[in-house]
């Protein structure tokens, strides 16, 4: 990439990184701490972590599509702005009903779709891979300080200043979309059957269908994890980061010759079935054994490095495939699977661990992961792609 190109995507990587970290920064606190709130179920407390998931869904194809008529840059001011409006509402309220409209409206702000269309039209088509890799790693540089820094952030202040230290990121991601080039509209169409139906091939499908999965297993993992940590006593809340920081960190070194055979040799549908096996094996592992610190640390590695695996390959592979005129309408299409599969994966999640068991829920994400491996199986993908 040229310089230009470097700096745009740092800008991009950027954007997206800080807007995450907010969000993931509750993946490992929200389980434990959202039982203080009034009228608190199992039930609300999945809804919590996942029903941002549903208006993200919900509004990634109206917002790829705007920024498709309107420009990138007016639509990611909209997005943040109502983000900022969801973390106000969280951040104010003793009541769980409110904290799950709260992060209803940070969904609202659903620019994921924008952001990597923004990318793709910036960047060259034989660096987007790139670009679009080095994008994927700074998320999960994001990952790994959630998982550090929201359990000290809310240690201190509770959820309640997590949510204010949320709002304050989302600020922070504005002033650097305003420091971008002021984008112009790149396509107008109207929003019609035949237009979805251009952005819905058999591969488009599969690929949509693998981020709705692997997001899914995310969310549903999220709710059990702090959980079983805590009973377990394999360590203390504010000590979580002598567990999750070696995890990410191994699971960096372990997804780097992933990556490499995937863009290298143009194995990318062998790595991405790998992957999903290894999300399996690390599922498999935490319902049956006798969970400790050396355990958990060996699975939840297991489960990062197919994660953060999958999650750099899938951005990459849908921006090769889709067509460039209606980039912002399949990015959309496929950030709403990934949304999608945060709100049901939390939903049900929080259902089966209400009505069951915690163990429970991993027999879900088993079934889902199975799945999801025999149709990439016989996928369509490209295995040179």
């Amino acid at each position: 990439m040229n310089s230009t190109e470097k700096l745009f995507a740092l800008k991009v990587s950027l954007i997206m990184s800080v807007r995450m970290l907010g969000l993931f920064m509750l993946f490992p606190v929200m389980s434990l701490y959202a039982g203080d709130y009034d009228r608190s179920t199992p039930f609300l407390i999945g809804m919590a972590i996942g029903i941002y998931g549903l208006t993200q869904a919900l509004l990634q194809i109206p917002f790829g599509y705007l920024s498709d008529r309107f420009g990138r840059k007016p639509i990611l001011i909209i997005g943040l702005l109502i983000f900022l409006l969801g973390s106000i509402v969280a951040a104010n309220t003793s009541n769980i009903i409110f904290v799950v409209i709260g992060r209803a409206l940070q969904g609202g702000g659903a620019i994921s779709a924008v952001l990597m269309a923004f990318l793709a039209d910036s960047i060259s088509e034989d660096n987007r891979a790139k670009a679009n890799a080095f994008v994927g790693f700074q998320i999960g540089v994001a990952f790994m300080l959630s998982l550090i820094i929201g359990p000290l952030i809310t240690s201190r202040i509770g959820l309640s200043g997590l949510f204010w230290v949320i709002g304050l990121l989302s600020i922070i991601a504005m002033l650097i979309v305003l420091s971008l080039e002021h984008s112009k509209p790149i396509n107008y169409y109207r929003l019609s059957f035949d237009a979805f139906r251009e952005t819905l091939s058999r591969e488009l499908i599969a690929l949509d269908f693998s981020v709705f999965s692997l997001h899914l297993i995310l969310a549903s993992g999220f709710i059990v994890m702090p959980l079983l940590i805590m009973e377990n006593q394999i360590v203390s809340m504010i000590d979580n980061w002598q567990l999750y920081l070696p995890a990410v960190l191994l699971s960096f070194i372990g997804m780097i010759p992933l990556i490499i055979i995937s863009e290298k040799f143009k194995k990318t549908k062998y790595i991405l079935l790998l992957s999903i096996f290894l999300l399996i094996i690390s599922q498999i592992i935490f319902y049956i054994s006798n969970l400790n610190f050396s355990i958990f640390l060996i699975t939840l590695t297991i489960f990062f490095v197919a994660f953060n695996t999958i999650e750099a390959i899938l951005p990459s592979l849908l921006s090769k495939t889709a067509s460039a005129s209606m980039r912002g309408l399949a990015m959309g299409i496929f950030s709403t699977s990934q949304f999608l599969g945060t709100f049901i994966g939390g939903a049900i999640g929080g259902l089966i661990y209400d009505i069951y068991d915690l163990n429970s829920v991993f027999l879900f994400t088993i079934f889902v992961a199975i799945i999801w491996w025999f149709m990439v199986l016989f996928s369509p993908l490209k295995t040179k792609t």
